[in-house]
């Protein structure tokens, strides 16, 4: 698993989450998706290895503010953004500044955004954008998800993405659960408490940051049984709440299957 991690400086958690078996014979090929957080701290090398991968597509699920706080030093020759979700603070900033936060909050907080976040529009219209491109790849060219910290927004989309290639369900979840060894969470809480302690004007313990730099297994389950509850499944989800005919989906399986 770890060896499918770029360590770049300054982009986190870039990865490669190809490669895993498909229920459809094969596996899916690895150099063709990537995932990762923002490209606002990009290295000059970090550029030239992202450069050296083919990716043609992007799509960047970050709101607006979110791209105009952090503007990006890279971007796909084709790249997806949506104007909609606009805040004037991160929302699990307000959150934390709003409410007396405490662990267990803050994992309800992050739960209630997974149940939220499938349905969003701006977050559809992006999935759908996705998947009609990355149908459309040709030959050597790659696509990559990102948002900010690549481990939300862009854990829904590539479980998704997996889905569709007939990736296993305990895969689905190990590629999601990655993001805390490529992040180091647990190496980097206490400073990150320490960055939006600051931020906020709050004294937090760590633990209260952790859903926000992580991720835990429930958080995806959320949101897959959020969909399977309003639409019946996932498979509904992919071809009438996003438009990702069966026809595309079989277009992407014969472009990123291999063997």
């Amino acid at each position: 698993m770890r060896d499918r991690i770029l360590p770049l400086e300054g982009v986190r958690n870039f990865r490669d989450f190809g490669g895993y078996a498909s229920s459809h014979g094969g596996r899916v090929r690895r150099g063709r998706l990537f995932r990762s957080g923002h490209y606002a701290e990009a290295t000059h090398e970090d550029l030239a290895q992202v450069r050296r991968l083919g990716i043609r597509l992007q799509a960047d699920l970050r709101r607006p503010d979110e791209r105009e706080r952090q503007p990006g030093k890279w971007s796909a020759p084709l790249t997806l953004t949506n104007d909609g979700g606009r805040e004037h603070e991160a929302p699990h900033h307000q959150f934390l500044m709003k409410v007396e936060a405490n662990a267990q909050k803050a994992e309800a907080w992050m739960v209630d955004y997974y149940r939220a976040a499938p349905f969003k529009a701006h977050h559809k219209a992006l999935f759908s954008g996705w998947f009609t491109h990355l149908a459309e790849l040709e030959e050597g060219e790659a696509g990559l998800v990102n948002c900010a910290a690549g481990k939300d927004r862009t854990g829904i989309l590539c479980a998704l993405t997996h889905h569709i290639l007939g990736v296993a369900e305990e895969d689905i979840q190990a590629d999601y659960v990655l993001t805390n060894h490529a992040v180091d969470v647990d190496g980097r809480l206490d400073d990150i408490a320490r960055m939006f302690n600051a931020h906020i004007g709050k004294s937090y313990e760590p633990e209260v940051f952790r859903p926000f730099i992580g991720v835990r297994l429930p958080y995806l389950e959320t949101a897959m049984a959020t969909i399977i509850g309003e639409v019946g499944s996932l498979d509904t989800y992919l071809t009438e709440t996003l438009g990702v005919t069966q026809a595309k989906q079989d277009t992407i399986r014969e472009k990123l299957l291999v063997g």
